[in-house]
Protein backbone atom coordinates (compact mmCIF):
# COMPACT_ATOMS: atom_id res chain seq x y z
CA UNK A 1 0.00 0.00 0.00
CA UNK A 2 1.27 3.47 -0.80
CA UNK A 3 -0.11 6.90 -0.12
CA UNK A 4 1.59 10.14 -1.07
CA UNK A 5 1.34 12.98 1.46
CA UNK A 6 -1.54 14.65 -0.34
CA UNK A 7 -3.82 11.75 0.57
CA UNK A 8 -2.27 10.36 3.74
CA UNK A 9 -4.49 8.21 5.90
CA UNK A 10 -8.22 7.63 5.95
CA UNK A 11 -10.81 9.91 7.45
CA UNK A 12 -13.71 7.57 8.08
CA UNK A 13 -15.81 10.47 9.35
CA UNK A 14 -15.86 12.10 5.92
CA UNK A 15 -18.24 9.46 4.63
CA UNK A 16 -21.71 8.46 5.75
CA UNK A 17 -22.40 5.42 3.61
CA UNK A 18 -26.00 4.21 4.01
CA UNK A 19 -26.68 0.56 4.87
CA UNK A 20 -25.60 -1.55 1.90
CA UNK A 21 -28.37 -3.73 0.46
CA UNK A 22 -27.28 -7.30 -0.26
CA UNK A 23 -30.08 -8.25 -2.67
CA UNK A 24 -32.96 -6.49 -4.37
CA UNK A 25 -31.40 -3.03 -4.41
CA UNK A 26 -33.70 -0.14 -5.42
CA UNK A 27 -31.76 2.44 -7.44
CA UNK A 28 -31.97 6.04 -6.26
CA UNK A 29 -31.32 7.55 -9.69
CA UNK A 30 -32.91 7.22 -13.11
CA UNK A 31 -31.97 6.41 -16.70
CA UNK A 32 -31.60 9.23 -19.17
CA UNK A 33 -30.03 9.89 -22.56
CA UNK A 34 -26.64 11.56 -22.83
CA UNK A 35 -24.96 11.95 -26.21
CA UNK A 36 -27.17 9.19 -27.62
CA UNK A 37 -26.28 6.72 -24.87
CA UNK A 38 -28.61 5.32 -22.24
CA UNK A 39 -27.08 6.65 -19.02
CA UNK A 40 -27.84 5.99 -15.37
CA UNK A 41 -27.73 9.30 -13.47
CA UNK A 42 -27.81 9.81 -9.71
CA UNK A 43 -26.99 12.58 -7.25
CA UNK A 44 -28.11 16.21 -7.08
CA UNK A 45 -28.52 18.23 -10.27
CA UNK A 46 -26.86 21.24 -8.65
CA UNK A 47 -23.65 19.35 -7.79
CA UNK A 48 -20.47 21.19 -8.79
CA UNK A 49 -18.46 17.99 -9.32
CA UNK A 50 -19.39 14.87 -11.23
CA UNK A 51 -18.12 11.33 -11.61
CA UNK A 52 -18.29 9.15 -14.71
CA UNK A 53 -18.50 5.46 -13.79
CA UNK A 54 -17.16 3.00 -16.35
CA UNK A 55 -18.78 -0.30 -15.42
CA UNK A 56 -17.23 -3.73 -15.81
CA UNK A 57 -18.02 -5.99 -18.76
CA UNK A 58 -21.26 -7.15 -17.12
CA UNK A 59 -22.92 -3.74 -17.40
CA UNK A 60 -25.68 -2.47 -15.09
CA UNK A 61 -25.56 -4.81 -12.10
CA UNK A 62 -27.18 -3.81 -8.81
CA UNK A 63 -23.80 -3.80 -7.05
CA UNK A 64 -22.43 -1.27 -9.55
CA UNK A 65 -25.55 0.92 -9.50
CA UNK A 66 -25.55 0.88 -5.68
CA UNK A 67 -21.89 1.90 -5.80
CA UNK A 68 -22.80 4.90 -7.98
CA UNK A 69 -25.47 5.93 -5.46
CA UNK A 70 -22.93 5.61 -2.64
CA UNK A 71 -20.48 7.86 -4.50
CA UNK A 72 -23.18 10.45 -5.19
CA UNK A 73 -24.31 11.31 -1.68
CA UNK A 74 -22.16 9.65 1.02
CA UNK A 75 -19.56 12.42 1.39
CA UNK A 76 -19.97 16.06 2.46
CA UNK A 77 -19.17 16.80 -1.21
CA UNK A 78 -22.14 15.60 -3.27
CA UNK A 79 -21.52 14.40 -6.82
CA UNK A 80 -23.53 13.98 -9.98
CA UNK A 81 -22.70 10.40 -10.95
CA UNK A 82 -23.39 8.86 -14.35
CA UNK A 83 -22.95 5.39 -15.84
CA UNK A 84 -23.14 5.44 -19.63
CA UNK A 85 -24.12 2.23 -21.41
CA UNK A 86 -21.13 1.73 -23.70
CA UNK A 87 -22.34 -1.77 -24.58
CA UNK A 88 -25.71 -0.45 -25.81
CA UNK A 89 -27.75 -3.12 -24.09
CA UNK A 90 -25.40 -6.00 -24.90
CA UNK A 91 -23.12 -6.57 -21.89
CA UNK A 92 -21.14 -9.75 -21.36
CA UNK A 93 -23.28 -12.50 -19.78
CA UNK A 94 -21.91 -13.08 -16.27
CA UNK A 95 -22.26 -16.84 -16.87
CA UNK A 96 -19.17 -16.60 -19.10
CA UNK A 97 -17.03 -15.92 -16.04
CA UNK A 98 -14.81 -17.51 -14.94
CA UNK A 99 -13.67 -18.50 -18.47
CA UNK A 100 -13.05 -22.13 -17.57
CA UNK A 101 -14.13 -23.72 -20.86
CA UNK A 102 -12.97 -23.24 -24.42
CA UNK A 103 -16.37 -21.86 -25.42
CA UNK A 104 -16.34 -19.28 -22.62
CA UNK A 105 -12.80 -18.20 -23.52
CA UNK A 106 -13.82 -17.84 -27.16
CA UNK A 107 -16.92 -15.82 -26.26
CA UNK A 108 -14.98 -13.52 -23.93
CA UNK A 109 -12.30 -12.97 -26.54
CA UNK A 110 -14.94 -11.97 -29.08
CA UNK A 111 -16.56 -9.61 -26.56
CA UNK A 112 -13.27 -7.84 -25.84
CA UNK A 113 -12.62 -7.65 -29.56
CA UNK A 114 -15.97 -5.93 -30.08
CA UNK A 115 -15.52 -3.63 -27.06
CA UNK A 116 -11.84 -2.65 -26.82
CA UNK A 117 -11.01 -0.24 -23.96
CA UNK A 118 -9.18 2.21 -26.28
CA UNK A 119 -12.43 2.68 -28.21
CA UNK A 120 -14.30 3.89 -25.12
CA UNK A 121 -11.33 5.94 -23.87
CA UNK A 122 -11.35 7.77 -27.21
CA UNK A 123 -15.05 8.60 -26.90
CA UNK A 124 -14.90 9.98 -23.36
CA UNK A 125 -13.70 13.54 -24.15
CA UNK A 126 -16.77 14.15 -26.37
CA UNK A 127 -19.02 12.41 -23.85
CA UNK A 128 -17.82 14.82 -21.14
CA UNK A 129 -18.63 17.75 -23.45
CA UNK A 130 -22.19 16.40 -23.69
CA UNK A 131 -22.29 16.06 -19.89
CA UNK A 132 -21.19 19.67 -19.50
CA UNK A 133 -24.10 20.76 -21.68
CA UNK A 134 -26.60 18.62 -19.74
CA UNK A 135 -25.29 19.44 -16.25
CA UNK A 136 -23.95 23.02 -16.43
CA UNK A 137 -23.51 23.28 -12.65
CA UNK A 138 -20.80 20.60 -12.79
CA UNK A 139 -17.46 22.36 -13.27
CA UNK A 140 -15.14 19.36 -12.92
CA UNK A 141 -15.41 15.65 -13.71
CA UNK A 142 -13.69 12.63 -12.21
CA UNK A 143 -13.75 9.03 -13.40
CA UNK A 144 -13.91 5.60 -11.79
CA UNK A 145 -13.64 2.31 -13.62
CA UNK A 146 -14.09 -1.32 -12.62
CA UNK A 147 -12.17 -4.25 -14.19
CA UNK A 148 -12.43 -3.53 -17.96
CA UNK A 149 -13.41 0.02 -16.96
CA UNK A 150 -10.20 0.36 -14.94
CA UNK A 151 -8.23 -0.11 -18.14
CA UNK A 152 -10.33 2.64 -19.73
CA UNK A 153 -9.37 4.96 -16.84
CA UNK A 154 -5.65 4.32 -17.39
CA UNK A 155 -5.98 5.00 -21.10
CA UNK A 156 -8.01 8.22 -20.87
CA UNK A 157 -6.10 9.79 -17.96
CA UNK A 158 -2.79 9.13 -19.69
CA UNK A 159 -3.99 10.55 -23.01
CA UNK A 160 -3.53 14.01 -24.49
CA UNK A 161 -7.28 14.75 -24.49
CA UNK A 162 -7.98 13.69 -20.89
CA UNK A 163 -11.05 15.63 -19.63
CA UNK A 164 -10.88 14.36 -16.02
CA UNK A 165 -9.49 16.01 -12.88
CA UNK A 166 -9.01 12.75 -10.93
CA UNK A 167 -9.28 9.01 -11.48
CA UNK A 168 -9.96 5.73 -9.69
CA UNK A 169 -9.36 2.16 -10.82
CA UNK A 170 -10.93 -0.72 -8.89
CA UNK A 171 -9.71 -4.28 -9.55
CA UNK A 172 -8.49 -3.09 -12.98
CA UNK A 173 -8.02 -5.48 -15.88
CA UNK A 174 -4.86 -5.58 -18.01
CA UNK A 175 -2.69 -3.51 -15.65
CA UNK A 176 0.12 -1.91 -17.68
CA UNK A 177 2.79 -0.09 -15.64
CA UNK A 178 3.88 1.80 -18.77
CA UNK A 179 0.57 3.71 -18.85
CA UNK A 180 1.12 4.96 -15.30
CA UNK A 181 4.09 7.04 -16.46
CA UNK A 182 1.81 9.31 -18.50
CA UNK A 183 -1.16 9.63 -16.13
CA UNK A 184 -1.58 13.35 -15.46
CA UNK A 185 -4.09 13.52 -12.58
CA UNK A 186 -4.31 12.15 -9.02
CA UNK A 187 -5.11 8.45 -9.16
CA UNK A 188 -6.25 5.77 -6.74
CA UNK A 189 -5.90 2.09 -7.62
CA UNK A 190 -7.58 -0.57 -5.47
CA UNK A 191 -6.47 -4.04 -6.52
CA UNK A 192 -7.97 -7.39 -5.58
CA UNK A 193 -5.91 -10.40 -4.63
CA UNK A 194 -6.19 -11.59 -8.24
CA UNK A 195 -4.32 -8.80 -10.01
CA UNK A 196 -0.60 -9.52 -10.58
CA UNK A 197 1.33 -8.12 -7.60
CA UNK A 198 4.38 -7.28 -9.68
CA UNK A 199 2.39 -5.25 -12.18
CA UNK A 200 0.44 -3.39 -9.49
CA UNK A 201 3.71 -2.54 -7.70
CA UNK A 202 5.37 -1.36 -10.92
CA UNK A 203 2.29 0.69 -11.83
CA UNK A 204 2.44 2.36 -8.41
CA UNK A 205 6.14 3.13 -8.77
CA UNK A 206 5.59 4.69 -12.19
CA UNK A 207 2.85 7.08 -11.06
CA UNK A 208 4.20 10.64 -10.77
CA UNK A 209 0.96 12.13 -9.39
CA UNK A 210 -0.73 12.08 -5.96
CA UNK A 211 -1.67 8.44 -5.54
CA UNK A 212 -3.07 5.75 -3.30
CA UNK A 213 -2.43 2.13 -4.27
CA UNK A 214 -3.79 -0.65 -2.07
CA UNK A 215 -4.47 -4.36 -2.50
CA UNK A 216 -7.49 -5.97 -0.85
CA UNK A 217 -5.77 -9.34 -0.58
CA UNK A 218 -8.75 -11.53 0.29
CA UNK A 219 -11.11 -10.06 -2.31
CA UNK A 220 -11.83 -11.36 -5.81
CA UNK A 221 -11.48 -9.47 -9.08
CA UNK A 222 -14.85 -7.69 -9.15
CA UNK A 223 -15.64 -7.23 -5.45
CA UNK A 224 -16.71 -3.57 -5.89
CA UNK A 225 -18.90 -4.25 -8.91
CA UNK A 226 -20.93 -7.01 -10.59
CA UNK A 227 -19.14 -10.01 -9.05
CA UNK A 228 -19.52 -8.79 -5.47
CA UNK A 229 -21.34 -11.25 -3.22
CA UNK A 230 -22.84 -8.75 -0.79
CA UNK A 231 -24.53 -11.54 1.18
CA UNK A 232 -21.02 -12.42 2.44
CA UNK A 233 -20.27 -10.22 5.48
CA UNK A 234 -16.54 -9.91 4.72
CA UNK A 235 -17.15 -9.00 1.08
CA UNK A 236 -19.76 -6.44 2.13
CA UNK A 237 -17.35 -4.85 4.63
CA UNK A 238 -14.61 -4.58 2.01
CA UNK A 239 -17.06 -3.28 -0.60
CA UNK A 240 -17.96 -0.47 1.82
CA UNK A 241 -14.30 0.14 2.72
CA UNK A 242 -13.41 0.31 -0.96
CA UNK A 243 -15.98 3.04 -1.66
CA UNK A 244 -14.96 4.93 1.51
CA UNK A 245 -11.33 4.82 0.40
CA UNK A 246 -12.20 6.22 -3.04
CA UNK A 247 -14.34 9.00 -1.57
CA UNK A 248 -11.62 9.92 0.91
CA UNK A 249 -9.01 10.13 -1.84
CA UNK A 250 -11.29 12.24 -4.02
CA UNK A 251 -12.08 14.58 -1.10
CA UNK A 252 -8.39 15.19 -0.38
CA UNK A 253 -6.98 15.35 -3.92
CA UNK A 254 -9.68 16.92 -6.11
CA UNK A 255 -9.43 20.69 -5.93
Amino acid sequence: MSTMPASHGHNEACCNIPPVVSTGYSAKGAYDDVDGLKTYATGPDDATKGIVVVYDIFGYFDQTVQGADILATSDHQKYKVVIPDWFKGEPCPIEWYPPNTEEKRKNLGAFFGKNPPPGVAGKLPDFVKALNAKYPSVKSWGIIGFCWGGKVVSLVTSGESNPFAIGAECHPAMVDPKEAESIKVPLILLASGEEPDDKVKAFEENLKVPKHVETFKDQIHGWMAARSDLSDARVKDEYIRGYKTVLDFFAKNWS
